[in-house]
C-alpha cells in the first residue's frame, strides 16, 4: 500500500478535479471511463484561462509583450514536456493535435522517406485503430505490407511470433505501450531491443501509458513516442510527438504553412529548424500550455505513487468482478494497467452500460477503437471499466452492486 505520508490523502486528490463531485441521475457520479479521456485538475483548468484572461496572443510571430509572455509559456511546457519522459532534447519534442495525430505525421513522413515497395511494417493484434489505418494508408500509398504480431488468450502478444517477423524487409514496428481494450503492458523494452538488433526502429504508442507509470524514452531507447494531453489530465486537442533527432532531421514535413518554414519564394522553400519543421500554422499552444500544467500536477501527486494507488484499486476490482456469476473479463496479462473489459453473461453491452448510467456510473461500452481485439475472441464488444488514481475502492463497489443489479434485472 502507498504511504500515507507520501501521498495527498485521497478526498484532496477528489477536490482537486472538480467534475467528480458531479450528481449523475441524483447519484454521485463514479467516472470510470478514463481510457476515453480523464477528469482535469482545477489547477490546468486555472491554467487555461489565465492565458485567456491575461495573456493571449499567438506565438513566434510577435515583437509585443503579449506575444512574448505567450511564446515563453509556450516553450516551457515544451521543456515541461521533454522532462516528463526523459528527452535528451527540446529540439525531438514536437507538439500536435494528439496521438493520432502524430502517428498519422510518421507515417506520412517516415513512409515517405524511407518506404519503397514491398517493405513492411509491423504493427500488433492489440492495436487501436489510430496505430492501425494510418499505416494501412501509407501501405497502400507506397505498395508495402503490414505484418501483425498474434496474441495469446490472455490478451498478450507472442514474442516468438514477433521475432518471426523480423526481416530484411521490415522498416518500422509501430506498437501501443498498453493495449487501451484490455489494458495489458506489452513487453516494449524486449520489442524495442529485438528490433534495434536488426537495425529497425520503433515507435512506442504512449496513449494509454502515459499516464500510468514512469515513462523514459532514453531507458526505452524508442526512437518514437506519442501521446496525447487529455488522457494525462490535461486538455483536448494538444500532444506530442517525441522523435530522435537523427530520425526528425531526415523525415520531410507532413504539413506546410506558417512557423514551419525558413526561406518561401514560388520558385523554393526552405524549412525551419527542429522542432517547428513538424509545427505548422497556429499552434495549440493555449493546449500546451494546459499540458503543461497537467504534468506537473502528476509530478507532484509522484508517478510511483499513482501507479501503486492504480494497482490496488486493479487488483481489488478484478477479485471482486471475477467472484460475480456470469462475468467474462478480456484481458488476464499478469502485466496490466487499471483497465478491466468484461461482458455479463448473456446481456448486451450496451444495455449493461445504459443501466449503470442510470445508477451515476460511467463505463465505455462496444469495440473501443480496437476491432481486430474484439474479432481475436469473437466477441462485438465489451464494457470497459478504466481507472486511474483518483478513483476509490468504495467507487469499484458501487460498479460491482450496479452489475448485480443489471443481471437481476435481466434474470
Amino acid at each position: 500500500m502507498v504511504k500515507p505520508e507520501t501521498l495527498k490523502n485521497i478526498n484532496e486528490i477528489r477536490a482537486d478535479f472538480p467534475l467528480l463531485n458531479k450528481s449523475i441521475y441524483n447519484r454521485r457520479l463514479v467516472y470510470f471511463d478514463n481510457g476515453a479521456t480523464t477528469q482535469k485538475p482545477q489547477c490546468v483548468i486555472d491554467a487555461v484561462s489565465d492565458v485567456y484572461l491575461n495573456y493571449n496572443a499567438n506565438i513566434h510571430r510577435g515583437v509585443h509583450t503579449l506575444s512574448d509572455l505567450s511564446s515563453a509559456a509556450y516553450e516551457n511546457a515544451r521543456e515541461i514536456v521533454r522532462s516528463f519522459i526523459n528527452a535528451g532534447k527540446r529540439e525531438e519534442i514536437v507538439f500536435t493535435a494528439g496521438t493520432t495525430a502524430s502517428i498519422n505525421a510518421i507515417a506520412f513522413s517516415f513512409g515517405e522517406r524511407y518506404i519503397k515497395p514491398g517493405d513492411e511494417i509491423v504493427i500488433s493484434h492489440l492495436e487501436h485503430h489510430a496505430n492501425i489505418v494510418p499505416w494501412q494508408m501509407m501501405c497502400q500509398r507506397k505498395k508495402a505490407i503490414l505484418r501483425v504480431i498474434p496474441i495469446n488468450d490472455n490478451g498478450e502478444i507472442i514474442f516468438d511470433e514477433y521475432l518471426k517477423l523480423l526481416n530484411s524487409r521490415t522498416k518500422l514496428i509501430s506498437v501501443s505501450q498498453v493495449s487501451n481494450a484490455l489494458g495489458t503492458v506489452l513487453p516494449v523494452r524486449l520489442i524495442i531491443d529485438a528490433a534495434h538488433s536488426a537495425d529497425i526502429p520503433v515507435l512506442i504508442d504512449g496513449a494509454q501509458g502515459i499516464q500510468h507509470g514512469v515513462v523514459d524514452v532514453k531507458k526505452m531507447n524508442c526512437d518514437f513516442y506519442v501521446f496525447s494531453g487529455h488522457k494525462i489530465y490535461g486538455p483536448t486537442g494538444i500532444g506530442m510527438l517525441y522523435g530522435k533527432e537523427k530520425y526528425l532531421d531526415e523525415l520531410p514535413p507532413y504539413q506546410g504553412g506558417g512557423d514551419m518554414v525558413d526561406k518561401v519564394t514560388f520558385e523554393k522553400t526552405t524549412y525551419n529548424e527542429l522542432p517547428f519543421k513538424f509545427e505548422a500554422g497556429t499552434m495549440n499552444y493555449v493546449g500546451a500550455i494546459g499540458l503543461g500544467k497537467a504534468l506537473e500536477y502528476v509530478l507532484d501527486i509522484g508517478r510511483d505513487n499513482i501507479a501503486e494507488m492504480e494497482q490496488d484499486l486493479l487488483k481489488h476490482a478484478t477479485d471482486k468482478l471475477s467472484a460475480i456469476n456470469g462475468i467474462r473479463i478480456f484481458g488476464n496479462s499478469e502485466n496490466k494497467i487499471p483497465i478491466i473489459s468484461f461482458l455479463i453473461k448473456n446481456i448486451h453491452q450496451y444495455d449493461a452500460g445504459m443501466i449503470l448510467d442510470k445508477m451515476g456510473i460511467a463505463v465505455r461500452t462496444g469495440t473501443h477503437c480496437a476491432q481486430p481485439v474484439m474479432d481475436r475472441f469473437g466477441i462485438d464488444g465489451t464494457i470497459r471499466a478504466s481507472m486511474c488514481f483518483y478513483n476509490t475502492i468504495e467507487e469499484v463497489d458501487s460498479l460491482v452492486e450496479g452489475i448485480e443489479k443489471v443481471i437481476e434485472m435481466f434474470s
